[in-house]
């Protein structure tokens, strides 16, 4: 192999960011559904989640690149014709778009084998009831997991305290999984189950379906033009490959040029740039990310880019959480420098705040050089040379920093209707982000 290229680690992040669309500029105005349709081309996937203490999840990655976008907008896309998403197993429980059902119809051929353990139990011991539930489908059209128990019998005893799917739901998720039925719509989050091919657009059932090899380079593909660079298991994850798969997808991409190997600051792995990707000279973007964005969602490469230590703490022991219940991390200028744990308060009206954080890049955005001045860092959109007055621009630094950051949450309010933001006097930046929001 010829000499490796270099990025810097500031570079890294830029070219990051870009390939999330966070080098964009917000459009004035309301966003359109085109607006919308350029963040899924960007990042690929949104992930569900169903915890809905502030907004459901697959909701809130858009919100944090467009502002005030329209979420009928993205429920359109989802749930009616021309349908232009889907859902599946893609970064667990996603939303992503019809043109990628092909290139996963390899891991819906392998329910049998990898599905979870009861989706596994029932189609190897009741075929017959699988059988049956499809068979219902097909007669009845679009049903829920509720209908179904309702339509094949007595419920059966809860299997615990977490899960109450009975067999009927065991058999619609095995379906789901190999492909036969998909979601036709949801009602109150609720899933309603169709057949596939009365789900997807004609022109996408009809599509052939391609090798699996071919299929895994496609998605590293898709990895790499939404991560812009990445090492190996970065671009694994996102689609959620195995190293047998992803490994051979990268070395073919990396001789065809799609990717280029590259020396980044402060990773020990190689990484791989995409041929295509973008290194703007500075990424000036605002934004409450969901705790399942795909900029953060693979916790390695968060902390690797941006010095940003992230877990999620809902299940954890209200009294062993360290900085809250749904946290979400705050990017300013390029950074991670805090993060504020959310509640919508739908019938008080209120964004409540309980704790909010700063990062050290948020307190101490200056750092040392030779000659003893202070130097902004190129990460905080300084160019990095010798600066005097280093205590005021800090303080300009994270009084800018907070100020946006109140400006951030009055707009997540606004979107999600509540009258108000009310911050809780818990974490450092409490108190300035109280006084910011007024």
């Amino acid at each position: 192999m010829t000499s490796i290229q270099s990025l810097s680690a500031a570079e890294a992040r830029r070219a990051a960011l870009a390939a999330q669309g966070f080098a964009d500029p917000r459009p004035t105005g309301n966003p359109s559904a085109r607006a919308l349709h350029r963040v899924l081309d960007r990042v690929g996937l949104f992930q569900i989640d169903s915890v809905n203490v502030l907004v459901r999840s697959h909701y809130l990655p858009a919100f944090s690149r467009l502002g005030a976008y329209r979420p009928e907008l993205l429920e359109r896309a989802a749930y009616r014709r021309p349908r232009q998403l889907f859902e599946y197993w893609a970064h667990e429980a996603s939303l992503l778009p019809v043109d990628a059902q092909p290139f996963l119809r390899w891991r819906m051929a392998q329910a049998a084998d990898r599905s979870w353990g009861g989706m596994r139990r029932i189609a190897a011991e009741k075929p017959e009831l699988v059988a049956k539930v499809r068979d219902t489908i097909a007669e009845r059209g679009p049903m829920t997991a509720g209908e179904l128990e309702a339509e094949n019998g007595p419920k059966a005893p809860r299997s615990g305290p977490w899960w109450d799917w009975r067999e009927s739901k065991l058999a619609l998720e095995y379906l789901f999984w190999a492909g036969e039925v998909s979601t036709y719509d949801r009602r109150n989050f609720e899933r309603r189950y169709d057949l596939t091919e009365r789900v997807l657009p004609p022109e996408i059932v009809a599509t052939p379906t391609p090798e699996p090899a071919e299929a895994y380079r496609e998605l590293i593909r898709r990895s790499a033009r939404a991560l812009g660079v990445a090492t190996e298991p970065d671009l694994r994850d996102y689609f959620r490959l195995k190293p047998d798969q992803s490994k051979p997808a990268v070395a073919e991409l990396v001789e065809e040029g799609a990717l280029i190997p590259v020396a980044v600051e402060g990773w020990r792995d190689v990484g791989y740039l995409a041929a295509d990707a973008r290194i703007p000279r500075r990424v000036g973007a605002t934004a409450l990310l969901s705790p399942f964005d795909s900029l953060v969602w693979f916790r390695p490469r968060t902390e690797r880019l941006f010095g940003f230590r992230y877990r999620l703490e809902i299940y954890t022991p209200a009294p062993q959480r360290v900085h809250g219940y749904y946290v979400l991390p705050f990017l300013f200028r390029g950074q991670l420098v805090g993060r504020v744990d959310l509640k919508a308060d739908r019938a008080a009206g209120v964004l409540r705040v309980p704790g909010a954080f700063g990062e050290p890049a948020l307190a101490t955005p200056f750092v040392p050089v030779a000659d003893g001045e202070l130097a902004l860092p190129a990460a905080t959109g300084g160019s990095g040379g010798s600066v005097r007055g280093a205590g005021a621009k800090r303080r300009a630094f994270a009084e800018e920093a907070v100020a946006s950051l109140a400006a951030e949450l009055r707009a997540l309010a606004g979107w999600l209707g509540l009258e108000r933001v009310e911050v809780a006097p818990n974490g450092d930046l409490a108190a300035p982000l109280i006084a910011a929001v007024g």
